[in-house]
């Protein structure tokens, strides 16, 4: 069988002016550059689709990777099977991991791919490996364990506890010997979820009480952990939630995304950093990255979660590369539940 020339890939047409719109995004057909030495050719079966891509669409360089730039392809986690391969260790077959999502196929080193390639189907169903195993359930790992440092009997708060990283993170909590985790979401049916599938106490609905009155109310004698996905409101509330003592793991802020938020909201959630002196708090930015070192370890511990039925994994999966822009920005009006994936083929 010929290997294939081309490959259809999702281009940025140019940059939002506000709100990402579909016709932002536009499907084009690529060629596939030649096979060098070292190099996989993956045909992607499951792309992720990330918060963090908001920022990535702006033109000011504020994000902690390179911005996309208008009438090149789009990038991110995805997961496929290698097709052909000149890479000895990655034979045709492997299942692997790597950043050039946003496209059917793709060619690339196969030193770029997670751990050399290695994705076993059999330990967990290949979605997995993009949500609860992948970056996202990582992410909640680390944040939890190292930057917040957890501790038995803590009282954990997170925001935007149905995404990605809020199901893991509020699952991880109670694994970890939380007393008590506390959620936000949007909506009254995904604070249900949160309680009945997802680990968490309780939930509030950001969009119908402050979240300030709704820590008071769940949370009356203060919470020990923040995980902040949102920033904003939802920082500034947790500040005055926090106990003497607390720690925040500052992981997202995507209430900063888009400038549609009054000047004078961001001094006013600003001003309340003065809580941090207050309560000798402990706020500490973090990016996954920096961590891998303690992937081993995660991974053999998630991995015996599932197998032992003590965590559920969940994705909101869109078909089809054509409507990948449309998961996007369903993922950043709160369209998902759990991991937001794009698939690609079987």
């Amino acid at each position: 069988m010929t290997p294939p020339r081309t490959t259809r890939v999702v281009c940025l047409v140019r940059r939002p002016d506000g709100e990402p719109l579909t016709t932002d995004f536009a499907v084009e057909e690529r060629p596939l550059p030649p096979l060098g030495e070292g190099q996989l050719l993956v045909r992607n079966l499951y792309m992720s689709v990330d918060p963090s891509m908001r920022g990535r669409l702006e033109s000011t360089e504020k994000h902690y990777t390179h911005n996309f730039t208008p009438g090149s392809p789009l990038d991110g986690r995805a997961l496929g099977v290698v097709e052909e391969s000149r890479c000895a260790a990655v034979p045709p077959g492997t299942y692997v991991r790597h950043q050039l999502g946003w496209r059917e196929r793709a060619v690339l080193d196969a030193a770029d791919t997670d751990g050399a390639g290695r994705i076993d189907p059999q330990l967990a169903p290949l979605p997995t490996w993009l949500g609860l195993l992948g970056q996202t359930g990582f992410t909640a790992y680390v944040g939890l364990t190292r930057i917040a440092e957890l501790r038995p009997g803590d009282t954990v708060f997170v925001s935007a506890a149905a995404g990605a990283v809020g199901t893991a993170a509020g699952q991880f909590a109670r694994l970890l010997g939380a007393d008590r985790v506390i959620g936000t979401a949007g909506g009254p049916d995904k604070c249900a979820l949160l309680v009945k599938e997802f680990g968490y106490d309780a939930a509030a609905d950001y969009r119908a009480e402050p979240v300030r009155d709704a820590l008071a109310r769940l949370a009356p004698d203060g919470i020990d952990v923040y995980f902040d996905n949102v920033g904003g409101e939802q920082l500034a509330a947790a500040l005055h939630a926090l106990r003497t003592g607390g720690r925040v793991a500052l992981c997202g802020m995507m209430s900063q995304f888009g400038g549609d938020r009054p000047s004078g909201q961001r001094s006013a959630d600003i001003n309340q950093l003065i809580q941090a002196v207050l309560k000798r708090l402990t706020l500490r930015g973090f990016i996954v990255r920096d961590h891998d070192d303690l992937r081993p370890e995660f991974e053999q511990r998630v991995a015996g979660w599932l197998a032992e039925g003590r965590i559920t994994a969940r994705e909101t999966v869109v078909d089809g590369l054509e409507n990948a822009a449309g998961a996007l920005l369903s993922l950043l009006g709160g369209g998902n539940v759990g991991k937001m994936l794009v698939r690609l083929g079987d």
